[in-house]
């Protein structure tokens, strides 16, 4: 981590302090825990891509003066003067070295150095627990872990009712002779260490998954649990398939501005698919290539109160020359990935164990698998885009050991029972909302208006996006008085109440 000095702009305002730190496991190894933030400012417009994509945009973070080293950043620059983006494996599709060897034992070696990565990540962990989704990456993982570290334990997380992935991680991890345990999602239980993590929690992302890891990480500390091993990393470099599904989304994307009485509108309340397909007209083609639903930009405005969310889209405008050189959709979805593995999903996994003195390591992100595995095993046995099947060679790897896995074949996608949280939750998120009306006065207003909605999931995923960046501004405060003292300085001292007790705890 390196800090540095702006100048003094203003006699009467200290000089801030500026920090870059690395949060990319494709660079080194993360570490946010020693994270110390003099004169913190709250960046709006990094508030503003939480609530539109459920992660700040590279190489921003929540704080003006904190820049962080994301994928695609090199760690050599200058993040404040002109930080410039070149995707990691922008040409690694098109690069395969040992591709005539037809008689390699491509498995063969993927699972040493695999095994090889694994001894690498837990080599200072007794007990390591890894993530087992039940998906392709974590059951290759758990191959190599009952070889390279056969006392790891397995950890399910069952989420909500979408799909139960939890027999079929067991059965692996039995077979394999691995300790499992499984965790069903309570929303209560995993809400509170959530907030009791949040005075710890010294960066936000609000990635779709994080209250489930939360709950999980915390879990594993409460057991004796001292390192995670996540799998994370791979569809980076190894690609997703363009389906037919993301091709039309991308197609559907519009930017379109729609009137906010269709957004209000009564039938529109309880069909998913429906909202859906009317926030994806709103959005930018890229950007609807981001997980989940999220607010739109008018929402975005409403919730602050004033115009910023074109502010939010303009960092996309980084990416794009990215976007631009890639020669086909199934590049532009690996930018995509390049760009929100770093900032959401990876973000989730290094705030939360850095909240619990908890390391987190990403075997698939370790540096000689990955260039391998780029850079040097065939194209067709990364991706088959042809078929539209991805990971081949992790696929086949499983394939020695087990003849068929229902999650490998077809692996949905849960992170968490979103409508069990707004059900259970609601007034304590409103309370929130109330505190915070000098930062999101918008907020309270749009909880009151969507509380009948919240049992469809596209609303109930706007208020997990609440409820999860309220209770870190709230004991933020300091943060939240220094935008406060903004926006009162910028329409003249009016139109704001200050609320005396949160501004002497600011203090």
């Amino acid at each position: 981590m390196t800090t540095r000095h702006a100048g003094e702009a203003n006699a009467a305002v200290p000089p801030m302090e500026r920090t870059q730190l690395l949060v990319s496991p494709f660079y080194g190894t993360p570490d946010v825990s020693h994270l110390q933030v003099h004169s913190p400012s709250l960046d709006e417009t990094s508030l503003a891509d939480l609530l539109r994509n459920g992660f700040v945009y590279p190489p921003y973070s929540i704080y003006e003066n904190v820049r962080l080293f994301s994928c695609g950043f090199d760690p050599s620059q200058d993040l404040f003067e002109q930080a410039h983006y070149q995707p990691i494996f922008r040409d690694s599709r098109h690069s395969h070295e040992h591709a005539d060897d037809r008689h390699h034992d491509w498995v063969g070696e993927y699972h040493e150095r695999l095994c090889a990565s694994l001894r690498t990540a837990t080599e200072n962990m007794r007990a390591p627990w890894l993530l087992q989704s039940g998906g392709k990456d974590s059951t290759s993982l758990a191959i190599a872990a009952s070889d390279a570290r056969p006392d790891t334990a397995c950890l399910t997380y069952l989420g909500g009712q979408e799909e139960n992935e939890v027999d079929s991680a067991r059965q692996v991890a039995t077979q394999l002779g691995l300790r499992h345990e499984a965790l069903v999602c309570d929303v209560d239980r995993a809400y509170d260490r959530y907030l009791a993590l949040v005075p710890r929690m010294k960066l936000l992302t609000a990635d779709f998954a994080l209250l489930s890891y939360a709950d999980l990480a915390t879990e594993i500390s409460r057991c004796g649990g001292d390192g995670i091993l996540d799998g994370m990393g791979s569809d980076v470099y190894l690609g997703v398939p363009a389906n037919w599904a993301k091709r039309a989304l991308r197609m559907l994307a519009m930017s379109v501005h729609l009137p906010d009485f269709l957004h209000e509108a009564e039938w529109l309340g309880s069909n998913f698919k429906l909202a859906y397909l009317i926030s994806t007209l709103q959005m930018n083609p890229f950007e609807r290539g981001f997980p989940g639903s999220r607010f739109t930009d008018a929402e975005v405005d409403a919730l602050f109160g004033r115009e910023i969310a074109g502010r939010s889209k303009e960092r996309l405008s980084r990416f794009i020359p990215a976007f631009a050189q890639a020669s086909n959709l199934e590049e532009q979805l690996s930018i995509t990935l390049d760009i929100m593995s770093c900032a959401g999903g990876m973000a989730k996994g290094l705030y939360t164990s850095a909240a619990l003195s908890l390391p987190v390591r990403y075997p698939y992100c370790d540096q000689p698998l990955r260039d391998w595995l780029a850079w040097k095993v065939p194209p067709e046995l990364r991706m088959d885009t042809r078929k539209g099947i991805s990971k081949v060679l992790v696929r086949e790897h499983i394939g020695r050991r087990f003849a068929s896995l229902p999650y490998v074949q077809a692996k949905g996608s849960f992170r968490f029972n979103l409508r069990e949280l707004a059900r259970r939750r609601f007034e304590h998120v409103y309370d929130y909302s109330l505190r915070l009306r000098d930062v999101l006065p918008g907020a309270p207003a749009w909880l009151e208006r969507h509380r009948q909605r919240l049992d469809n999931k596209y609303d109930a995923s706007k208020f997990y996006l609440l409820a999860v960046v309220l209770p870190w501004l709230d004991h933020h405060s300091a943060l939240a008085v220094s935008i406060r003292e903004e926006r009162v300085a910028a329409q003249g001292g009016a139109g704001f109440v200050a609320d005396p007790e949160r501004q002497v705890a600011a203090r």
